[in-house]
């Protein structure tokens, strides 16, 4: 038995991840340029803080050779974080390569969460796991409405009906 399709549930579907792409956009967008804004990577609180973040996380983690490695370049981590986080929040917000997009900003949480937060107890207290997800959904999923490759990929069809049509 087929149910009838309600045309007010694919209206829903289709704008279920706009506040998703929202708030990440938006949250990494601020995460990256409040570390140039408010101090910067390379201010001395900003480097001594994270310095000793790493090294209170050093022995909770999972893989502290990364921690290791980290700790011997904090100006690239610094730097390499806020970069990638401006990137990964103006792609997302944008809808722009947003599944590139999602997989750096989930590679960039799943790293912090190994690094900083695995020794979060219990687990759900820390941030990093709900942003892993978020993008998880993001990478497969794709940006829904409102998105740059919503266009282009509209673009590409219309070309490609022109060529085949």
């Amino acid at each position: 038995m087929t149910v009838p399709h309600d045309p007010r549930e694919s209206a829903t579907a289709r704008y279920a991840l706009l506040p998703l792409r929202l708030f990440l956009g938006l949250t990494f967008l601020y995460a990256g340029l409040d570390k140039y804004l408010d101090s910067g990577p390379f201010s001395a609180f900003s480097r001594e803080h994270t310095i000793t973040l790493l090294e209170f996380s050093h022995d909770g983690s999972p893989v502290p050779w990364l921690v290791d490695l980290a700790l011997d370049h904090p100006a690239l981590l610094g730097h390499g974080t806020a970069v990638a986080e401006i990137l990964v929040g103006l792609a997302v917000l944008a809808g722009l390569a947003t599944r590139a997009a999602a997989a750096l900003g989930a590679l960039l949480t799943l790293l912090m969460w190994l690094t900083v937060s695995w020794s979060t107890s219990p687990y759900y207290f820390g941030a990093d796991l709900p942003y892993l997800f978020g993008f998880v959904t993001l990478l497969l999923t794709g940006s829904g409405p409102y998105a740059l490759d919503d266009l282009r990929e509209r673009g590409r069809r219309r070309r490609g009906s022109l060529m085949f049509g």
